[in-house]
């Protein structure tokens, strides 16, 4: 094996690699004697077939193999050799006139990580905004959380049922007089107004008493999700088992209970804690981008475009779909174009700062348990059906970059987190209201690169948004995946790009309402 280096520019690198037709003929040779053994041919006895039928019957397809595999192992080899560290999936490619009995020439280009000098850490300072929960807070939370529990009464059996009133009914529904399927409901609770129902469904039953039976007709809406109901005109024959009034909730000792507490005081403490744990969630946004903010003004070092485009690519699919779900998709899409240059300089500083939190996370030393990354996994096969799961796990054990890809935005908080207590922080109580400002302020700071940029746009795009919330989508140095092996009868090889290379399991599907409801 000959191998020459035909670009040095930057980050970029090229090399071709000359395998001569001797070395492959030798490892043929070899596998032809390695699987002659366990050929069986009709007039030979077991493992006694002449190898030059086997290299009859089986030589094209070991030739394929033994292709592959020196394709393989050369640049494993390259990669080793020159300590190279590929930014992606290099580029492979094998000469177009290749045939056997000729040399094979294997082209390899890639770009590499850069190297970073080992970032600064000390001196961050950073102001931490802390809002406080108040006792006002902690009661409107309450009272937000009796009126979604609300409870009922028995009314009057002469009381009209009016909006507002819940009514416990039967029903059964019929398209042309015949039941179907889903239609059919006993002791079903409806609050009136509620728009619970499908329309026309409750305003029919406004006026309704205790012990009343009544038929109405309702139309199905076109989209409806059952196809057999869309559109279609039901009616439904109701039988009124009951009228019931709100009663007054009251925040006390016996509404604690109600929902499984000991005591009032007890549900106090659990709001405030969900209080603090909201706005705890937006203070650690705040001191992430304060912190992403000082390491990206200390450090700045070429990074590979290949990184760049993959993460452009990623934001700007994300926008181009928010925009299509626009009510004005047209201008949406327009306002994404005109400021493309922009996330482009996003997706740059995202690419530098995951590679910076790499640098730091690795030299001291932060990482990635195995018991927390089989968590990461089962959590996210969760997202799967059942019989998919496995598969799920099975396809990430065995593709290094998807297991890089959903261990790094745990390994990047982890190495935030170290950073936040290397720091000087500083405590300062702010309102909510205060305290979304300075996000704000800090992502609009950093979606403009230059003096020269326009301000974002208010409306909210959550790609830019996440650009400048979680700036570092690689935080983790992804390994380099193994070289494609590609048949040799094929023109102008290369491998395979770093990515998933099948479909991930099917999501399952929702669950389908009932047919009387929405």
């Amino acid at each position: 094996m000959q191998t020459q280096q035909t670009v040095n520019e930057g980050l970029k690198r090229a090399y071709l690699i000359t395998i001569t037709a001797g070395e492959i003929a030798a490892k043929i040779d070899a596998e032809i004697k390695k699987v002659a053994p366990q050929v069986r041919m009709p007039g030979f006895r077991p493992g006694k077939v002449p190898a030059n039928l086997v290299r009859k019957m089986h030589g094209e397809a070991l030739h394929g193999q033994v292709v592959n595999d020196t394709i393989r192992e050369s640049v494993d080899t390259l990669l080793r050799n020159e300590a190279l560290r590929p930014a992606m999936q290099p580029e492979i490619g094998l000469n177009e006139d290749y045939e056997e009995g000729k040399d094979a020439a294997i082209t390899v280009a890639l770009e590499v990580l850069p190297t970073i000098e080992a970032p600064s850490i000390d001196g961050l300072k950073l102001e931490k905004l802390v809002v406080p929960v108040t006792d006002e807070q902690i009661d409107e939370a309450l009272a937000g959380i009796a009126s979604q529990n609300k409870s009922y009464k028995d009314a009057p059996k002469t009381k009209k049922a009016a909006e507002g009133d819940q009514l416990i009914i039967d029903f059964v529904g019929k398209l042309d007089g015949v039941e179907f399927d889903g239609g059919k409901a006993e002791d079903a609770a409806l609050v009136l107004g509620s728009n619970t129902f499908i329309p026309g469904f409750e305003d029919q039953l406004v006026g309704v008493k205790t012990g009343q039976e009544k038929t109405i007709t309702v139309t199905f809406p076109a989209e409806y999700q059952a196809e057999h109901l869309a559109g279609k005109e039901a009616t439904f024959d109701i039988t009124v088992k009951a009228v019931k009034i709100e009663s007054e909730t009251t925040l006390d000792e016996d509404f604690a209970k109600s929902l499984g507490l000991d005591s009032l005081e007890k549900l106090r403490e659990i709001m405030k804690a969900q209080l603090e744990q909201q706005t705890a969630g937006l203070t650690r946004t705040q001191m992430k981008r304060a912190l992403l903010d000082q390491l990206a003004a200390g450090h700045s070092f070429e990074v590979p475009g290949t990184m760049v485009e993959a993460e452009f690519q990623q934001i700007w699919s994300q926008l181009q779909q928010e925009a299509a779900r626009d009510e004005n998709p047209a201008e949406a899409l327009k306002q994404i174009e005109d400021e493309k240059d922009e996330y482009r300089a996003i997706a740059e500083r995202r690419v530098r700062l995951g590679l910076l939190l790499s640098e730091i996370g690795q030299a001291n030393g932060v990482e990635v348990t195995s018991q927390e990354m089989g968590m990461l996994i089962q959590q996210a096969a969760m997202q799967y059906r059942a019989e998919d799961r496995e598969r799920f796990v099975q396809y990430i054990q065995s593709e290094p970059m998807a297991a890089a890809q959903l261990r790094a935005p745990l390994y990047e908080d982890k190495v935030v987190d170290f950073l936040f207590d290397k720091a000087e922080v500083t405590e300062r109580e702010v309102t909510v209201e205060e305290l979304q400002a300075a996000i704000e302020a800090e992502e609009g700071a950093e979606a403009a690169p230059a003096p020269a940029k326009k301000a974002p746009a208010k409306k909210k795009a959550p790609a830019k948004q996440e650009a400048a919330a979680e700036e570092a989508p690689a935080a983790e140095e992804k390994p380099a995946k193994k070289a494609a092996a590609k048949k040799p009868a094929a023109k102008k090889e290369a491998a395979a790009p770093a990515e998933e290379s099948e479909a991930k399991p099917a999501k399952k599907a929702p669950a389908k309402k009932a047919a009387a409801k929405k």
